[in-house]
């Protein structure tokens, strides 16, 4: 059997990475690996974790997942444009008060996380339709399931793109073609540490003295003890993602870090929706000022 023609974005650090050297390095041989990324003058680190793998199941070329000419320039590099799976992983933070965000920022991280992703599924699912088969694949975030405090337009982008896959997926399926969601909780990669980095040298004097401090001294602080103590690495994701694409019958959502799988269900439970915001800021709050307990404000 022929390997199946994978092709992977953002592949130039992190999940991207780890998963592109995964399935290239496989030793069934099951997959030619098309890794793209956006700037491919940072091929290196790529080239050097692939070892023998490069240029044999593994091979990179550029993609910018928010130009439409780049993308269709390297799908039809691909002979007959054939994709058996895409892997949709490209994608940017933002982390901090809204007050203190451009709009500008905003939209950067929907042409990123949600249009970039509706370019590439829209550049490739004809093709799959064509052939009635094809695995589309998403690399989302429990923050498309929950929202996060101080993640508010990061969160924004993950809810679009899992609500967009949610209608895609009842049409993809009469076509034979599959769509799974691969839903992480916190990956401890290069790109969440400049995120964090970033957010500590940022200003905040556009919002208010409570909110920034809530932010800097409660939130920031135990996002870092999180992400050391619940972290996952990108091979670990990468492992997961391996799992769902060689399953026969491949899931809508599988959820990376089992900790965060009750998430599903509590999110269907209540209809009201208080079992997702209530208990998180009570949560947040105690934590800001033990010695005045926070109250949930009463209509």
């Amino acid at each position: 059997m022929a390997p199946k023609v994978v092709l992977i974005t953002g592949c130039s650090s992190g999940i991207g990475l780890a998963l592109a050297v995964k399935l290239a390095q496989d030793k069934q041989r099951r997959f030619k690996v098309i890794a793209t990324m956006r700037n491919v003058a940072k091929k290196e680190k790529l080239e050097t974790a692939a070892g023998a793998a490069l240029n044999k199941t593994l091979e990179i070329k550029q993609l910018d997942v928010c130009d439409e000419k780049s993308i269709r320039s390297c799908v039809n590099s691909i002979p007959q444009r054939h994709i058996d799976i895409l892997i949709n992983n490209a994608g940017i933070g933002l982390i901090g008060p809204i007050e203190c965000q451009t709009i500008e920022e905003m939209k950067a991280i929907m042409e990123t996380n949600f249009f970039g992703v509706v370019r590439m599924i829209k550049e490739v699912l004809p093709d799959m339709k064509k052939r009635r088969s094809g695995h589309i694949v998403v690399i989302s975030s429990v923050m498309g399931l929950q929202g996060i405090v101080f993640n508010d337009i990061y969160t924004a982008s993950k809810f679009a793109i899992e609500g967009f896959c949610e209608s895609l997926i009842i049409q993809a399926l009469k076509f034979n073609i599959f769509v799974s969601l691969i839903e992480p909780g916190p990956v401890v990669t290069e790109f969440e540490m400049k995120v964090y980095e970033d957010a500590e040298k940022a200003d905040y004097s556009q919002t208010d003295p409570e909110t920034a401090e809530i932010f800097t001294n409660v939130y920031l602080k135990n996002s870092k003890a999180v992400f050391s103590s619940l972290g996952q690495t990108p091979e670990d994701v990468a492992e997961h993602t391996l799992k769902v694409i060689t399953t026969a019958k491949p899931p809508f959502r599988h959820q990376t870090n089992a900790i965060y799988t009750p998430m599903t269900a509590l999110k269907h439970a209540d209809p009201t929706g208080a079992l997702m915001t209530d208990s998180p800021a009570l949560c947040l709050f105690a934590c800001f000022n033990p010695c005045s307990p926070f109250e949930l404000p009463h209509r």
